[in-house]
């Protein structure tokens, strides 16, 4: 912060030491009109760093949810590993592992997603699968085909461990709060600049200056309603999850 606060201070001195000794070396013309060269490239530059910073606003929230959407297909896709992996151990022990990874998909689909709309993930998802791993990893095993099925299964469980972890920085993942604050000003600095350059809009001259404001107010709405993962007008839907729960129905149940 402090950084920013000497930068926007030099720069502002940069401008004051420059119109002093143009001045007193007696370069230039005086410009006073709302149409003049200071005005024009002043308005030039502030319309350009609008469109810098809206741009950053909405690219980088845009990409963050196509990551996110990405992500959680691969999640689904672990989850449906792990199912066609428990079909391997010996009974009773395979039904019961895909019986819980089914409540687990479930509960994500039912009640942890709504949660991440605030952010972050619920605590009891990360402690199903936890206590499933465990009790996975406490099976006692005989015969080589069992022993690789409960590798197989633990190791589709540490890649959904692992994307449940992806998932939950994609929720808290949001774009820097200083970025949206500098649309707003940038913004209103870009409608206002008119009226501080001396031009004083009157009939149908100011309907332009009217339908730009609203235009840019709809696009820093925008900005700011898809700047989370799950919520919004880009928010990630879990359509992975529901396609997962799908495919297990045609998994042959663990024997």
């Amino acid at each position: 912060m402090l950084v920013c606060v000497l930068a926007v201070t030099a720069a502002i001195g940069l401008v004051a030491l420059a119109a002093f000794l143009f001045r007193k070396l007696n370069c230039g013309t005086d410009d006073r009109e709302p149409r003049g060269a200071s005005a024009g490239h002043s308005g030039a530059m502030l319309s350009s760093l609008f469109l810098l910073v809206f741009a950053i606003a909405i690219v980088v929230p845009w990409t963050t949810a196509d990551s996110a959407r990405q992500n959680t297909y691969a999640e689904g896709q672990a989850a449906v590993e792990t199912y066609w992996s428990a079909a391997e151990l010996p009974a009773p022990a395979g039904g019961e592992v895909q019986r819980e990874l089914r409540d687990y998909v479930s509960f994500v689909l039912d009640k942890e997603w709504p949660v991440m709309a605030t952010g972050r993930l619920s605590p009891e998802g990360s402690s199903r699968l936890d206590t499933l791993r465990t009790q996975v990893t406490a099976l006692s095993v005989t015969g080589d085909d069992a022993r690789s099925a409960k590798s197989a299964v633990l190791d589709r469980m540490a890649d959904l461990s692992a994307a449940r972890r992806q998932r939950a920085a994609d929720a808290a993942a949001a774009p820097p709060p200083g970025v949206l604050v500098l649309t707003i000003f940038t913004g209103i600095v870009v409608v206002v600049f008119p009226f501080l350059a001396g031009a004083r809009p009157r009939g149908l001259a100011i309907v332009p200056l009217v339908a730009m404001a609203a235009l840019l107010g709809v696009g820093i709405y925008l900005a700011w309603d898809i700047s989370h993962v799950f919520t919004g007008g880009l928010a990630v839907k879990p359509d992975a999850f529901m396609s997962a729960l799908q495919e297990f129905q045609r998994i042959p149940e663990g024997r």
